[in-house]
């Protein structure tokens, strides 16, 4: 990610040029045969082929597996490899590490006491508790391969921006990939969300750690989300900016699924926009959910989301509450009662 420029984001998954150049020098799984007989002779004198042994020390002779030239799963290394075997023991799952690209080949290219160690202790620093390294790893294996001292430097400069250390800890555990971006790609992101979203400092602060892979996913789907909600639902900036505050996933949901939630919201039930702005978590539910229950309550004569109405039923709490709450506190109905009409649907 470091060797990007500009203000593109590409996704490490399909783009680590550090990985690959420093580490995964090998496009198949490499042959440690040699490495391995390497050690078993380094304290042997040279013996001839010829020499004869006697039964006792032919008996003693014990043959090692070999190890395969090319296997398709880790699993196959494990015994051959220390770093691969303590990496297991730590609760990493393999069988999805071999699933990402040149993933396998890094860490048969490490060695456990001098470049998997101090990458632990570092991630450890960080906050990262030992029972969480495992499944950080099954879903980062190539932090591994990073420098340490440009991993340190990411985070000093996320302290720098007041990012607190169980701040810090929270957001690479939820966008795992956040420390393998430079601190310049970093910079120019909150950046980015602060300038187009007209947020002071602390409400970007807040904004990503509340969403952290806001600083690692793609820009496109982002601001295409931002003219959608501008131009095709008809919100103006500042209320923008507070369902974006309030619901930071808006930024990231289908665009499919964003209009027709709003159009159902807006035509069907008649809900204005600055009702939507003050409660936009209703943009996170399914279409579904909100298409039944609403219609419930309508069949009950129930159906008033205009404060200045009786009975009135806020946004939140139609989209919330578990059916069984749902039924008794908001429609003043039976379960029995919201099952039968679904089967009249």
């Amino acid at each position: 990610p470091d060797s990007a420029k500009g203000g593109s984001f590409s996704a490490p998954e399909s783009n680590l040029p550090s990985v690959q150049q420093e580490q995964a020098k090998a496009d198949l799984l490499p042959d440690l045969n040699a490495k391995i007989l390497d050690e078993d002779w380094d304290d042997i004198p040279p013996s001839s082929a010829l020499e004869v042994i006697s039964e006792d020390e032919a008996v003693q002779i014990i043959a090692e597996p070999l190890l395969p030239i090319q296997s398709s799963t880790l699993r196959d290394y494990v015994d051959h490899s220390e770093t691969l075997a303590k990496l297991v023991h730590l609760g990493v799952d393999l069988s999805q590490v071999e699933k990402r690209q040149k993933a396998g080949q890094l860490l048969l290219t490490l060695d456990f006491e001098k470049d998997v160690k101090k990458i632990l202790l570092f991630l450890k620093d960080v906050g990262i508790e030992d029972n969480q390294l495992g499944p950080f790893l099954t879903k980062n294996p190539y932090i591994l391969g990073e420098d340490l001292e440009a991993l340190e430097t990411r985070v000093a400069y996320l302290k720098s921006k007041k990012f607190g250390q169980s701040e810090i800890a929270q957001m690479v555990l939820r966008a795992p990939y956040l420390l393998l971006f430079s601190v310049e790609r970093l910079d120019n992101r909150l950046g980015f969300f602060k300038n187009e979203l007209g947020l002071s400092v602390k409400k970007t602060k807040d904004l990503v750690i509340r969403l952290p892979r806001l600083l690692t996913g793609k820009l496109e789907p982002v601001k295409e989300n931002l003219q959608v909600c501008q131009i095709e639902l008809g919100f103006q900036r500042n209320e923008i900016q507070q369902i974006v505050y309030k619901t930071p996933k808006i930024l990231t949901a289908s665009k499919k699924k964003l209009k027709q939630t709003f159009d159902y919201l807006h035509n069907v039930m008649g809900i204005p926009h600055h009702m939507l702005t003050r409660f936009p978590q209703v943009f996170n539910s399914k279409l579904l959910r909100i298409r039944e229950r609403h219609m419930f309550l309508a069949f009950l004569g129930r159906a008033h989301y205009d404060p200045a109405q009786p009975s009135y039923i806020p946004l939140d709490q139609l989209v919330s509450l578990p059916d069984e709450v749902f039924c008794t506190e908001i429609a003043k109905a039976s379960m029995q009662d919201f099952e039968n009409f679904l089967k009249t649907l």
